[in-house]
């Protein structure tokens, strides 16, 4: 499976590691400070999530507008994830999560900034979301790539980090949403994207004081940079495993994308015009997925990760059907709840999985690339889902969502790959294609 491309991106010039004077090998300092830094970033996230499709809905009254706003925040993860891929590998992994932290800091503190001053354009309003988004793909990567070198100073087997650090994602969406509900009553939309812009900096003052630059830096033979950024992708394509998995995620994000962005946004402005609800639902999520990620710390080794894999895609469409049946509020926060739990393990599984396949001279542009795969189609389901419940309603679009994602599920049960999620891969033994 090697290629000149490929003989030319595997052939590892040097490896240098800065080895910091503290902390000490065995310490899990820097594990849980790194895991900390993200915490304090996404509840900032989380908090963005619910003010910022408010803040349209209530400027603008447009669903769709909400969908662009939800397109232009997650059209830059294709081409951002692969370029990212290439400088997480060069620049090292906690640079490129402290450059990705500074530039969302500074485009969100835009927001409110010009809101309050001069006046805030939609077009504006687009661009700097587009911005500030970057370098989430390459900041999320490199946060996840890093997690090999912590894990092991710290002690703890790769697949309760990679657990860890997928809790530490469900405890921020757990606790940010409810918040930005009661915010957004207190302060206004355009006040709590000021308290994300604040998060941003915490993070990046953990990240730079406490989490040291002890990972490895590899610097690439000389060849063409295009055939650097594209090994990530050569290797996925070579990878039946990984392909799917990316592609499946991808089929999975379209249908699913617009559920934060414009669906549930636009179901608790018609029902209850109030934040707090759409705070509760979206932290009803984030409980089921927090839950999930538990258990699959504490027993995913032993259940086949093929019937995990699964059953998470079977019941991922539950929340659009019942939004789809109008149920009671009362009854969507139990079945959030319920889905989420079984969602809850794909994403440490599928962390795991690319850290046993990925060989660790290009492991970044494999994580960013399988990142740019997964969320390419994300945007097209935000601009869509706004565009086509403005045109034909509501419940008939979610309806269309929820047979989407259902019908996906049944498929992956006859894709043979999803069969070896299971099998053992010695990512030192694998080479760069």
């Amino acid at each position: 499976m090697n290629s000149p491309a490929g003989a030319r991106v595997g052939a590892v010039m040097s490896e240098s590691f800065a080895k910091p004077a503290k902390p000490m090998p065995g310490s899990r300092r820097p594990l849980y400070a790194m895991l900390a830094a993200g915490i304090v970033s996404l509840i900032g996230n989380a908090l963005t999530a619910v003010a910022l499709p408010w803040f349209v809905l209530q400027t603008t009254g447009s669903p769709a507008q909400a969908g662009l706003v939800g397109f232009a925040q997650s059209l830059p993860h294709l081409v951002a994830g692969l370029m990212g891929g290439i400088l997480v590998d060069r620049l090292g992994y906690t640079r490129v999560a402290i450059a990705s932290d500074v530039i969302s800091g500074v485009t969100v503190a835009c927001i409110p900034i010009l809101y309050y001053t001069v006046g805030l354009n939609f077009w504006v309003l687009l661009l700097l979301v587009f911005l500030g988004a970057i370098l989430d793909v390459p900041g999320l990567t490199a946060r996840r790539a890093m997690l090999p070198e912590l894990a092991e100073q710290a002690g703890v087997p790769l697949s309760r980090a990679n657990a860890w650090f997928e809790s530490a994602q469900s405890i921020a969406w757990l606790v940010g949403p409810p918040i930005a509900g009661v915010l957004i009553a207190a302060i206004g939309a355009a006040g709590v994207i000021v308290i994300d812009a604040v998060t941003f900096a915490c993070s990046v003052a953990l990240m730079a004081l406490l989490v040291p630059k002890a990972v490895p830096i590899v610097r690439q033979a000389s060849g063409r940079l295009r055939e650097e950024i594209l090994a990530g992708l050569r290797f996925i394509r070579h990878d039946p495993v990984l392909l799917w998995m990316a592609i499946g995620l991808a089929v999975s994000n379209c249908i699913g994308a617009p559920m934060t962005a414009v669906i549930l946004p636009v179901f608790v402005k018609e029902t209850s015009d109030r934040a707090s609800d759409l705070g509760l639902l979206l932290s009803a999520g984030s409980i089921g997925i927090l839950v999930g990620a538990i258990l699959y710390g504490a027993i995913g080794h032993r259940i086949s990760r093929r019937t995990i894999w699964l059953a998470g895609f079977m019941l991922a469409p539950l929340p659009l059907w019942a939004l789809a049946a109008w149920l009671p509020f009362w009854a969507l926060l139990v079945v959030a709840s319920v889905s989420y739990i079984a969602l809850g393990p794909i994403n440490p599984l599928m962390v795991t999985v690319r850290h046993e396949r990925a060989p660790h001279e290009i492991r970044g542009r494999v994580f960013a690339s399988y990142s740019a795969i997964g969320m390419s189609a994300g945007p097209i389901g935000m601009l869509l889902g706004g565009y086509f419940i403005e045109q034909a309603g509501f419940r008939p679009t979610v309806l269309v969502l929820a047979i989407a994602g259902q019908v996906l599920a049944i498929i992956m049960l006859f894709i043979p790959a999803f069969s070896r999620l299971g099998e053992s891969a010695d990512a030192g033994a694998r080479k760069p294609v």
